[in-house]
């Protein structure tokens, strides 16, 4: 996995930035400000991030340093970030509940999130205008679902993805569909002719547990399955003898 771009200290503060922005919001919203130690702690922060698009892509690519999150008394939640492309700009999405079991996400367009100017009035006037209302639909169809899960068709089969640990410690994984590929692309992984997969690459193992995670999670929301599987062993491998009586083993999934 490529290592994340890092971003120079331009002056923006996403805390007094998100501290302004909830004031000028409609409701009464709390915040909660995370500065990143580690650029792990910035996929911790985001793992519930509701978007495929401009912000899962700043994700997959940036180190952003820090993030706010703006939870209102119904529980809505926004996420607030720098735009690492735009220095006059921040980044602003909604945050998916995470208590909705994942079924409920299938058939439910992703609330994106959008780039805002960093005038705080004005960045809530689009967030007003665009983004709250894009979001309490998405909500209202996910609350929707999860009160009336629909009955599966008999012999209807889920649409997965199947991802399989290769001998280098990357991770290969086939689709064939054209939302799946998205998702792949904005969590890292790497389209790669010769092995026709989308490859997630195993330098930093920490990044790339938070990169499956976070692809799961968001394919979940589609009604896409994921499928993690051990590469093929060679036959002499697959041969050793059975362990002695007494020997315990434990199955494990990553």
């Amino acid at each position: 996995m490529p290592a994340p771009r890092t971003l120079p200290d331009d002056g923006r503060d996403v805390e007094s930035f998100a501290t302004i922005l909830s004031e000028e919001l409609p409701g009464h919203w709390t915040i909660q400000y995370h500065q990143h130690a580690r650029h792990e702690e910035q996929f911790t922060h985001a793992e519930n991030v509701w978007d495929l698009n401009e912000v899962a892509a700043a994700l997959a690519e940036y180190a952003l340093g820090a993030d706010a999150h703006l939870v209102r008394d119904d529980g809505m939640g926004l996420y607030v970030t720098v735009h690492p492309r735009h220095e006059e700009e921040f980044l602003v999405a909604a945050i998916a509940p995470a208590s909705v079991a994942p079924e409920a996400y299938a058939g439910v367009r992703e609330p994106d999130g959008i780039a805002v100017p960093a005038d705080a009035e004005r960045a809530a006037r689009a967030v007003t205008a665009d983004l709250l209302p894009r979001y309490e639909i998405a909500l209202a169809q996910v609350r929707h679902n999860a009160m009336n899960p629909p009955q599966p068709e008999p012999g209807a089969q889920q649409e997965q993805v199947v991802m399989t640990w290769l001998e280098d410690g990357s991770l290969a994984a086939v689709t064939t569909t054209r939302p799946s590929a998205e998702v792949l692309l904005a969590e890292g992984f790497v389209w790669e002719s010769t092995a026709q997969a989308y490859v997630l690459g195993g330098d930093d193992t920490r990044a790339q547990a938070h990169a499956v995670q976070a692809t799961g999670a968001r394919l979940a929301r589609l009604g896409i399955a994921t499928v993690l599987r051990a590469a093929a062993r060679p036959a002499a491998e697959a041969t050793l003898p059975a362990p002695p009586p007494g020997t315990r083993t434990t199955a494990r999934t990553r």
